[in-house]
């Protein structure tokens, strides 16, 4: 027997792989998922009881396949492609792992930027629609919607899949880091839920950086994400305290943080500055570490962090990093210049309902002195979170304030 958390666990890791390896055999992207999530669905009913097998992967992609296959049985017009792939059925998948070559697949250039991130993040992050939906700050349905017309759109254009010219993985490059980016921040802030974080997806998304490093060198935004991914994981022991609660950075235990993921990331970012164009992960990264270098949360250099996001609103101006410039604000020139900045987001369609925008606010104005509006805005971002974890503590900053 096997636990159902070790089964969750292996099978986050397969579902890619296996993705992979049916489109690069039949085609047809969206019948292959539906194939895999099958496959999936069977595994995770079966192997807490039989136990997981010795080639996991290998029994995912023999019972997706057979799958295909029966769907293809039931169209008589596609009986000629069902020979065809019945013949092909895959007994031992080759060791390589097309989870790279899946990754800028769903990159298609037929697709929208927006279509782009939401497949892969699908496909290859295996987040929820609702959890997609969340990143991007729009309705589930719209999301739904989208990932849909992704699927038929990848149909219409046939697949591409296996090795790219350097001109095409050089166009899919930034939606591919961008997807990665997105993968790990679901993993480390989990939008929903009762888990304060989801080491699988952070996990995935450093292999998948790493690997991506490995098949692109020299690319510095490559780098430059693979160190803030680091240099950001390595405080994930220091996150949640002994009873669970959500613990803020500044009142971190550093030495919980992992010193080794901290150097490599500090390294990364060190010798990849200044080799290239600067992009928003690096410049990302640079700011990691300036929190990762300081000894305490009050040796934190706050004015070289607002320098540097200065720089990255001018390379890649989002609200989100308005919203975080506005605490460097407030941490050099006073709550108030800090909640002067926030006021400029409150007009953004885009932070429309988003809980991070109130739980900010609900700091700053607790910091200038301000506890009655600080609850009512604690309050505000709890209703809007959906993680159980961040309602826990939003709840409890703003009940610490009442009288």
């Amino acid at each position: 027997m096997s636990s159902q958390r070790d089964v969750a666990q292996t099978l986050r890791g397969l579902a890619p792989q296996v993705l992979g390896i049916l489109a690069r055999r039949y085609g047809q992207f969206d019948a292959c998922e539906d194939a895999t999530q099958e496959a999936l669905i069977a595994a995770a009913a079966q192997w807490p009881t039989d136990g997981i097998p010795d080639n996991p992967r290998a029994w995912l992609v023999t019972v997706a396949g057979r799958r295909l296959v029966d769907e293809w049985r039931s169209e008589s017009a596609r009986r000629r492609r069902e020979d065809a792939a019945a013949l092909d059925l895959p007994g031992e998948p080759t060791d390589s792992d097309d989870t790279l070559d899946l990754l800028f697949l769903c990159c298609h250039p037929s697709l929208s930027e927006p279509s782009q991130l939401a497949l892969t993040l699908r496909a290859v992050g295996g987040l929820t629609t609702a959890e997609i939906a969340t990143a991007f700050l729009v309705p589930e349905a719209t999301m739904a919607q989208r990932i849909s017309r992704a699927k038929q759109s990848l149909r219409t254009a046939g697949l591409d899949f296996g090795q790219l010219e350097a001109s095409e993985r050089a166009e899919r490059l930034r939606i591919v880091l961008h997807v990665l980016y997105l993968v790990f921040n679901e993993g480390y802030l989990a939008s929903s839920g009762d888990a304060a974080q989801r080491t699988d997806l952070t996990t995935e998304a450093i292999r998948l950086a790493r690997m991506l490093g490995d098949a692109i060198p020299g690319e510095t935004e490559v780098a430059g994400l693979l160190a803030l991914m680091l240099l950001t994981d390595a405080r994930r022991g220091a996150r949640v305290d002994a009873g669970g609660f959500l613990v803020p950075l500044a009142e971190q235990d550093r030495g919980l943080w992992d010193a080794g993921q901290v150097a490599e990331g500090i390294a990364i970012i060190s010798t990849t500055l200044g080799t290239g164009p600067v992009g928003q992960y690096q410049l990302q990264a640079a700011i990691a570490a300036v929190h990762d270098e300081a000894a305490t949360a009050q040796d934190t250099d706050w004015r070289q962090v607002l320098a540097l996001y200065d720089v990255l609103g001018r390379v890649a101006p989002s609200p989100i990093v308005t919203l975080n410039r506005a605490v460097a604000v407030a941490m050099v020139d006073g709550p108030l210049a800090g909640l002067a900045e926030l006021g400029t987001l409150d007009d953004d369609a885009r932070m429309t309902g988003n809980h991070r925008l109130h739980a900010v606010r609900a700091h700053l104005l607790e910091l200038a002195g301000r506890s009655d509006a600080a609850i009512e805005a604690y309050r505000t971002a709890a209703r809007l979170t959906r993680s159980t974890q961040e309602r826990q503590y939003l709840s409890l900053q703003a009940a610490r304030l009442s009288p």
